[in-house]
C-alpha cells in the first residue's frame, strides 16, 4: 500500500507543473484523497462488506466531488487533476499512469448489463467534460479530447475527437503515442481536416494517373 502512495504521489509530481513537492500533493490534491479513499473502499468492497464500501466512497463524493464506485478497478500513478465532476462506474478499469480531468465521465449507456463501463488501457489522457460511454476498450497511450462524447473503441495512440467522437491518427504512430507526460489538449488534430486533406491527397493521386494514362494513349495515336 505504501509503495502504491509513493508512486502516486511521484506520477502526480511529474506530471501537473502546479505540484512543487510530495508534501503538496498527500495533503492537499483532491485527487490524490479519491484515490486513497478508493483503494480503501474498493478493500472493502472485495471482502465482501460493501455496506463500508460504499459509505466510504459517498464520504469521499462529499469530500472531493470525485465519485469512483468502490468496484471499479484503479491502477497506479492515476492523476485526477482538479477532479471536480469526475465520475467511474462499477465495472469501470482504469491502468497504470492515466490523466483524467476534470468533469470526466467513464459510465455505462443503460443499455448493457454485466460489464457496462469502458476499460482505460495505460497511459491514457482523458481531457476535461470527455464522456466515455460504454463497455469498451480505450487502447494504451490513446488521448480523448476535450468535450469529447466517445461511445466505440479507440485503438492504441489514436486521439478521439468531437461528439460522437471521431477517432485520428497524425499519420505518424509513435507521434500518437503519449508517454504520460503529454498534457497537450490544445493542439488536437480537427477531424474534419483531416479526412479532407486525405481526400484531397487521394485526387491528387488520381489525377495523376488520369494524366499518365491519357499522355499514354496519346502516344500510342500518335504512332498508328
Amino acid at each position: 500500500m505504501f509503495k502504491n502512495i509513493r508512486y502516486d504521489i511521484k506520477a502526480i509530481k511529474e506530471r501537473d507543473p502546479a505540484a512543487r513537492n510530495g508534501f503538496e500533493v498527500f495533503f492537499l490534491y483532491t485527487g490524490f484523497h479519491a484515490v486513497l479513499y478508493h483503494r480503501a473502499a474498493n478493500f472493502f468492497y472485495r471482502h465482501g462488506m460493501k455496506f463500508i464500501a460504499r459509505w466510504i466512497s459517498q464520504h469521499c463524493r462529499f469530500k472531493t466531488g470525485i465519485e469512483i464506485h468502490p468496484a471499479a478497478k484503479i491502477g497506479r500513478g492515476l492523476l485526477i487533476d482538479h477532479g471536480t465532476g469526475v465520475v467511474i462506474g462499477e465495472t469501470a478499469e482504469v491502468g497504470d499512469n492515466c490523466t483524467i480531468y476534470q468533469g470526466v465521465t467513464l459510465g455505462g449507456t443503460g443499455k448493457d448489463v454485466g460489464k457496462r463501463h469502458p476499460t482505460i488501457g495505460n497511459n491514457v489522457m482523458v481531457g476535461s467534460g470527455a464522456k466515455v460511454l460504454g463497455p469498451f476498450k480505450v487502447g494504451d497511450n490513446a488521448k480523448i479530447a476535450a468535450g469529447a462524447v466517445v461511445l466505440t473503441e479507440v485503438p492504441e495512440g489514436a486521439t478521439a475527437v468531437g461528439v460522437p467522437a471521431r477517432i485520428i491518427f497524425t499519420g505518424d504512430r509513435a507521434k500518437d503515442k503519449c508517454d504520460g507526460n503529454d498534457l497537450d489538449q490544445i493542439h488536437i488534430p480537427d477531424p474534419v481536416s483531416t479526412e479532407m486533406c486525405r481526400l484531397r491527397y487521394q485526387m491528387d493521386q488520381l489525377e495523376k494517373r488520369l494524366a499518365a494514362l491519357e499522355g499514354g494513349d496519346a502516344q500510342h495515336a500518335d504512332k498508328q
